[in-house]
C-alpha cells in the first residue's frame, strides 16, 4: 500500500505515519517547510516538500501520483488568522482532491472537525475554521472519489486509551490524537467506509470494533 500524507508534519499525521509504517506501507509525507523532512523521515516516512498554497493542482498530483490513498492532513494552525483558513483547510483540500481525480488516486480521506456539519456564521476564527472545513467536505461528499471524513472532537495530546466512541451521527466529546490516528489507519484499510462521515470521540470500544458497530 502507498499512501501520500498533506500536511505530513501535522501532529496526527505523523502518528498516522508511524502506525503506517510499521505496517509496511509506504507513506509520502507531504510537507511545507524543508527543516521537517527529518522528522517525517524518522517517523519512516519519504519526506515530500511541497506547498500546497502555492503550489498547482498539476504539480500537486506529480507528487501523489501512484499512491494508493491521500489523506488530507494539513491545517493552518491554531495562530493563524481566518485568511489562512480558507487558503489552507478549505483551498488546499480542494486542491488535493483535484489532484487526486487527475493524477488516478481513487481514496481520498479527510480529517475534519465536530462541527463542520453545521458550521457558525460567526466572524472569529474558528467560526471561519468550521466553514472553511464544511466547504471542504461538501466538495469531496459529492464528488468521484471513494472518500471517507472523520470528524474528532476536542483533539487531546494525552496519550491514547485505544477506547473510542465512533457515530455516524454529529457526537461531541474529546478524543487523544492517538486514538483518530488509529482510527485513520483502520480507515484506509476498510472499504466499508467508503463515502462514510464518521464521528470519533472517546469511549469504551476498541477502535476497530468501534468501527465495524459504526458502519453495520
Amino acid at each position: 500500500m502507498d499512501v501520500a500524507i498533506a500536511g505530513g508534519h501535522g501532529e496526527i499525521a505523523r502518528r498516522l505515519t508511524r502506525l503506517l509504517a510499521a505496517h509496511g506501507v509506504r507513506v509520502r509525507s507531504i510537507i511545507r517547510n524543508p527543516a521537517h523532512a527529518g522528522d517525517v523521515r524518522a517517523d519512516g516516512a519519504e519526506p515530500v516538500v511541497c506547498d500546497l498554497e502555492r503550489a498547482t493542482p498539476v504539480e500537486l498530483a506529480d507528487v501523489i501520483r501512484g499512491a494508493d490513498a491521500a489523506v488530507f492532513a494539513a491545517g493552518a494552525g491554531p495562530g493563524s488568522g481566518p485568511e489562512r483558513k480558507w487558503t489552507v483547510d478549505r483551498d488546499g483540500a480542494l486542491k488535493l482532491l483535484e489532484a487526486a481525480r487527475s493524477a488516478g488516486v481513487e481514496r481520498y480521506v479527510m480529517i475534519s472537525s465536530v462541527g463542520a456539519e453545521d458550521p457558525p456564521d460567526g466572524d472569529d476564527v474558528f467560526s471561519v475554521y468550521l466553514r472553511a472545513k464544511a466547504e471542504a467536505d461538501r466538495a469531496l461528499q459529492d464528488s468521484d472519489r471513494a472518500w471517507t471524513i472523520v470528524r474528532p472532537g476536542r483533539l487531546l495530546d494525552d496519550p491514547g486509551t485505544g477506547g473510542v466512541r465512533i457515530s455516524v451521527e454529529p457526537a461531541r466529546g474529546e478524543v487523544p490524537r492517538d486514538d483518530v490516528a488509529e482510527l485513520l489507519h483502520a480507515v484506509l484499510h476498510e472499504p466499508r467506509s467508503v463515502r462514510r462521515t464518521l464521528y470519533v470521540n472517546g469511549g469504551g470500544d476498541p477502535v476497530e470494533e468501534g468501527l465495524a458497530t459504526a458502519l453495520a
